[in-house]
């Protein structure tokens, strides 16, 4: 949602900044498992980032870097950095002043006038999580202080809640709203758009309801309901006036947002004129399919280029490992993605074998590739025993460290 809002305030000739804060205890999602948090995406800068910021990238087509990505772990680090430090002259270090105050600062960063960056006319901050939660509290109170400091008139709050619908009931429930709301205004945070999520669009008196029990307009209650693909989402938030309510709150006067390129990447999506594709994803977390974020909507992005529609059948290595090759009849393409460890490395290395013979395009990327290296170097040049020194102790390491990294702890 914070992206497809940036998709819009770009559209209207706006420059758009946004942020993810994070409020884990992790220092950032690098060695967090694929299957709790998905996939990391990295930045240009080689910042290992939650993977949110590939939304923010790809909607507002514009790199990110370290600043964008904030967690409760970054922030207590640098806190407790200064106090060893002796940057606090001995005082009491507190979650209010320091660790807000590191908070807002992360937060002011985006706002620096740079040579190669200029400052944005809005920035969108988004805090993860669910408010109520106690690791929270400090980012909803830096950015309930920071609303006074740059002023209440260039601050808009805006709340992501659900109302679940209860299919024996037959109706959508507004209770779970109604009392995060109250809980967001109990930290002392007033919205002033609700986006409430629901599997479809909510009717116009439960929006009443919502809007009389939250003190929020009818029309600040925005329907986010479930679209055919997530590039829709700018267009549902566009027809409700979403854009037309931030530029209002914020006081900014923009031209209309020109949404025709958009609308044209929606309707390559959903009406495909040269047919589809299958490509077969084999990789170690295929389970949860948010572990290859980025290289989903690589494909879809491919497909919509070309016009065609892209089947993604997913596939994991070791069940390859147990039951052959089999699964992979029919398929038009093979990915393999990255991953860590051993596990599963086997029926990666089959499946680009099976790729190889049978003439099926192929691409591997990172652990991958570096499978393709090994297949290529057993099944063709006839090393049995080659493999990779990240996995096991050989005699043919035909992937290996370099000799300047070996001493790198």
């Amino acid at each position: 949602t914070a992206a497809s809002l940036g998709r819009l305030l770009k559209a209207r000739g706006l420059k758009v900044a946004a942020q993810k804060l994070d409020p884990y205890i992790n220092v950032d999602p690098g060695t967090m498992n694929p299957y709790q948090h998905g996939e990391v995406y990295v930045t240009d800068d080689g910042a290992e980032t939650d993977l949110d910021l590939g939304h923010y990238e790809r909607y507002l087509n514009t790199a990110l870097s370290q600043k964008n990505n904030t967690t409760s772990g970054s922030i207590y680090y640098k806190v407790i950095t200064k106090e060893r430090h002796g940057d606090y002259l001995g005082g009491t270090v507190q979650v209010i002043p320091h660790i807000t105050d590191e908070i807002k600062n992360a937060i002011l960063s985006l706002a620096k006038d740079e040579p190669e960056n200029p400052a944005p006319d809005v920035a969108i901050i988004e805090i993860g999580g669910t408010v109520g939660d106690i690791e929270s509290l400090p980012f909803v109170e830096a950015i309930r202080q920071l609303s006074f400091r740059v002023g209440r008139n260039n601050t808009c709050f805006m709340h992501l809640t659900l109302c679940p619908y209860i299919a024996s009931a037959g109706e959508l429930k507004t209770k779970p709203t109604q009392h995060s709301v109250q809980k967001l205004r109990e930290e002392g945070v007033y919205p002033d758009v609700l986006l409430c999520r629901a599997d479809r669009p909510i009717p116009e008196n439960e929006r009443a309801k919502i809007s009389l029990f939250s003190n929020v307009p009818m029309d600040h209650v925005i329907s986010v309901y479930d679209a055919k693909t997530i590039y829709e989402v700018p267009l549902i938030l566009h027809e409700q006036h979403l854009d037309d309510i931030v530029c209002e709150k914020l006081g900014i006067k923009a031209k209309e947002a020109d949404l025709s390129q958009w609308k044209n990447i929606v309707h390559r999506y959903m009406e495909p004129q040269n047919g589809s594709v299958t490509i077969a994803m084999v990789g170690k977390y295929v389970d949860y399919a948010d572990s290859y974020k980025s290289l989903n909507e690589a494909l879809i992005h491919a497909g919509i280029t070309t016009d065609t529609h892209v089947k993604v059948k997913y596939v994991d290595s070791t069940d390859i490992e147990e039951n052959s090759t089999g699964c992979l009849e029919g398929v038009d393409a093979i990915l393999v993605p990255g991953g860590f460890g051993k596990r599963g490395v086997e029926g990666m290395i089959k499946a680009i074998e099976y790729a190889r013979t049978h003439k099926i395009p192929f691409l591997g990327i990172c652990l991958g590739m570096q499978c393709a290296v090994i297949e290529f170097a057993r099944n063709v040049l006839g090393i049995a025993d080659a493999n990779s020194s990240e996995m096991e102790q050989t005699p043919h390491p035909v992937i290996d460290l370099m000799e300047e990294q070996k001493g790198i702890t």
